[in-house]
């Protein structure tokens, strides 16, 4: 009597030659010492994936426990929560504030919204810089050149949401008297000047810590620049006379804890080892940072609404219409900046750990 299998039927044996080209299996992760000096973290010590595979492995490790996946996971979430919280926005305002609206009696034909266009750019910048600094943690073990233009790529992200954001608050944070100011005058300009700053110590500048201060000095610099503003607003404004006034106060509190741990490498200092996969410093600084941009646009909305009336009335269309376009000025500076250090760094290959 023939004998009956009830055993699930394999896979086609032409199909897995396919299936292992299309969905290798990852490699385990890497101590330390098996890993390059370009490519280590200090006091991390296990984690890591190992240099010199296929684009496709590190693509991958999206979905692989190492010790770069919270800092890829932190900001791309963020960009998603930022993205999708600015079309919710767009919506619940009936569409114009992307930056165009419909003209005409039956909606025909598309006319520049001036007063919303800062708020879309500062939304594409938080995007950009979250959707930099996920991929620069995602590629960067591939190989030192690799890693160092990916780090490049972070820092233009990283110049271009810095002045988005100076964009921003300056169009709808401000009141009268405070744009007239000194400091108002002279705010946007030396944004940029930190911006381009910024952008220029990630890849002019070689050494590790100069580096590092070359980024945090610019970075605080604007901060302060911002606080400057923000103070003025919660000082002439009372706490409970509009939705935006304890938000600004959150993000101030939110962006120095960020920068204090961009800068320390607390807590994995005191423990090597145990802070590999979860809990170290740059960690910490991307979700603080992701919060603090999240809690920035909330405020930005608010006073959006509450100075989208009288926006054209103050400042003008022109003017608003320069200083978008001064965005695209600042980046295109930001980027041929950052070309500029990655054409000599080809001549002159980097050595020194980034």
């Amino acid at each position: 009597m023939p004998q009956v299998s009830f055993a699930t039927p394999s896979l086609c044996p032409a199909s897995l030659p396919l299936l292992d080209r299309l969905l290798p299996p990852l490699p385990p992760t890497v101590r330390d010492v098996d890993v390059p000096p370009w490519g280590r973290v200090r006091f991390v010590r296990s984690g890591y994936r190992p240099p010199g595979r296929a684009w496709r492995w590190y693509l991958l490790s999206f979905f692989q426990l190492h010790n770069e996946t919270a800092n890829v996971w932190i900001p791309l979430l963020a960009a998603v929560a930022v993205a999708t919280r600015f079309l919710m926005f767009a919506v619940l305002q009936g569409g114009g504030i992307l930056g165009f609206r419909l003209q005409g009696p039956e909606g025909q034909g598309f006319s520049v919204d001036a007063p919303s266009l800062p708020l879309l750019l500062y939304a594409f910048a938080a995007v950009a810089h979250l959707s930099c600094s996920a991929a620069a943690h995602l590629l960067q073990p591939r190989s030192e050149g690799a890693c160092h233009s990916l780090l490049l790529l972070d820092g233009v992200g990283v110049a271009v949401y810095q002045y988005g954001y100076a964009l921003a608050l300056s169009a709808y944070t401000p009141d009268a008297a405070w744009t007239q100011s000194m400091l108002g005058q002279v705010f946007l300009p030396a944004a940029a000047v930190l911006a381009v700053l910024t952008s220029a110590a990630c890849c002019w500048v070689k050494s590790p810590l100069c580096k590092k201060l070359g980024q945090v000095m610019p970075m605080g610099v604007a901060y302060l620049l911002g606080v400057a503003l923000i103070a003025q607003r919660l000082a002439t404004c009372r706490w409970s006379g509009g939705a935006a006034v304890p938000v600004h106060a959150l993000q101030v509190v939110l962006f120095p804890l960020a920068l204090f741990f961009f800068s320390c490498p607390v807590p994995e200092c005191f423990a090597p080892g145990r802070f590999d996969l979860i809990g170290r410093s740059h960690q910490l600084f991307h979700f603080l940072l992701s919060v603090c941009i999240l809690v920035q646009q909330e405020a930005l909305f608010q006073d959006f609404l509450w100075r989208r009336p009288a926006l054209l009335r103050a400042f003008g269309e022109a003017w608003l219409l320069t200083a978008c376009a001064s965005f695209l000025f600042v980046t295109v500076c930001c980027g041929m900046t950052v070309y500029g250090g990655w054409r000599r760094c080809q001549v002159q290959p980097m050595t020194e750990q980034t």
